[in-house]
């Protein structure tokens, strides 16, 4: 008896533990049920950068023992200042707004960020899934995502077969989203200068005049296909693998329309600020395992990503879990996730003044050579009969130029400035 009880909560343990990967509800009954819902708040700042404000709510409902609908809704909020692409400078620095109504200046030897990063974005996701034989399980859904400047739809479906008495489950999926991009104050022309209102418009109308010299008309929309074959095997009673193979492309205006470089001359002191100009298309490849294993009181969960893409950006993700029960209804999860990236291959900390301009560039350093770590803890516990959980991250974001530099004197300069972050998440089930 014994026996029988302890194999039982290892299973159930293992159900939970594997709940996120299977793409299911741990402790599902197979008949018609009431709606369960997941409620999520999260947190997530940039000292002296971007803050983000998180909710989510999921909801789901099961019918006629094998069909599921879901319903997502999400609310972001971010607020704060975003680095705009120009180095660091020995004297003031002032640039004009992305609307062009007002500027901004940035101390000595300060990173240039741009404080009127502001936006609020909502999505809702809608999903059916269902059988149509004992081993064939099929996804269908859409998603809409709306805004300040920004506009996304999507659909995607999925097809998956269970093999081997649904130990092996193979499953292809596809997507489309089309996106619209029409930022405040129009889409910059490519590698233009900023026109900076400096005394020398002889009134207002000039200087607008001036300014809308350097936007293009029309908005900017991006298509987007995506690819997604799977792979899931389950070992054996203690453990679980998947792998996935994707293929994405994107087209369209990919260009960061709030991005700048500084063009320097040989003393690294910025002539000007040109807006930055990305290829119109990307291809990305992708390769995900994972692996899950249930010991005697925990489960160790070890992924691992890989993307490759046509702008020569590569990156490799490495990530780790530990999930320990401390008890029959409580966890605790530590992580460890550790990123690399190659720089795209436009990728420039500035321009040179006085040289021809490229067909492409960008010093955005998120497309810089960098490095990344991430150490959280999770913390599971019970409300009455509802799970939570309350999740804590430190992750901080290492750029680096990797030769990229032309100008000498821009070593003086902190080009490549290091991003911490904290994000706190606490979820609700209930």
């Amino acid at each position: 008896m014994q026996l029988k009880n302890k194999n039982t909560r290892l299973v159930e343990k293992l159900a939970v533990a594997t709940a996120t990967l299977l793409g299911t509800s741990a402790g599902a009954q197979n008949a018609e049920e009431d709606w369960q819902f997941v409620g999520t708040m999260l947190a997530y700042s940039e000292p002296d950068r971007v803050s983000a404000l998180e909710m989510i709510l999921t909801a789901e409902k099961s019918y006629d023992d094998t069909a599921k609908l879901a319903y997502k809704v999400v609310f972001d909020s971010l607020t704060g200042a975003s680095a705009n692409g120009a180095i660091e400078q020995d004297q003031v620095q002032t640039f004009t707004r992305p609307s062009g109504n007002g500027q901004y200046s940035i101390s000595a030897l300060d990173t240039p960020l741009d404080d009127t990063f502001k936006d609020t974005r909502v999505q809702f996701n809608v999903s059916w899934s269902d059988t149509f034989s004992q081993d064939y399980l099929y996804t269908v859904g859409t998603n809409i995502s709306k805004e300040y400047d920004y506009i996304s739809l999507a659909v995607n479906g999925e097809i998956a077969r269970n093999f081997n008495q649904k130990n092996t489950t193979l499953s292809a999926g596809l997507s489309f989203a089309s996106d619209s991009i029409e930022p405040e104050g129009g889409r910059p022309l490519a590698f233009s200068s900023m026109v900076i209102d400096q005394g020398q418009f002889a009134d207002d109308a000039s200087y607008r005049a001036a300014f809308d010299t350097t936007r293009i008309d029309g908005d900017g929309s991006v298509d987007t296909a995506e690819l997604l074959f799977g792979w899931t095997q389950v070992i054996d009673r203690h453990s679980i693998m998947q792998l996935n193979v994707g293929y994405a492309d994107m087209s369209g205006y990919l260009t960061d329309p709030f991005k700048v470089l500084s063009s320097i001359d040989s003393n690294a002191q910025a002539q000007d600020y040109r807006y930055e100009n990305r290829p119109d298309s990307r291809s990305q490849f992708s390769l995900f395992g994972l692996y899950k294993y249930h010991l005697d009181e925990s489960v160790i969960d070890i992924s691992y990503r890989m993307v490759d893409d046509d702008w020569d950006i590569q990156s490799h993700t490495l990530d780790f879990k530990w999930h320990l029960f401390a008890g029959e209804n409580t966890f605790w999860e530590p992580r460890i996730r550790y990123y690399q990236q190659s720089a795209a291959n436009f990728y420039m900390p500035y321009l040179v003044e006085g040289e021809a301009l490229p067909e492409y560039a960008s010093a955005d350093y998120r497309l810089a050579d960098m490095t990344a770590l991430t150490l959280g803890l999770k913390y599971g516990f019970m409300i009455g009969e509802n799970r939570t959980e309350v999740r804590l991250e430190y992750y901080r974001q290492t750029p680096d130029g990797n030769g990229a530099e032309k100008v000498a004197a821009a070593s003086q300069y902190d080009l490549y400035p290091e991003v911490d972050a904290y994000i706190l998440q606490a979820t609700y089930y209930f």
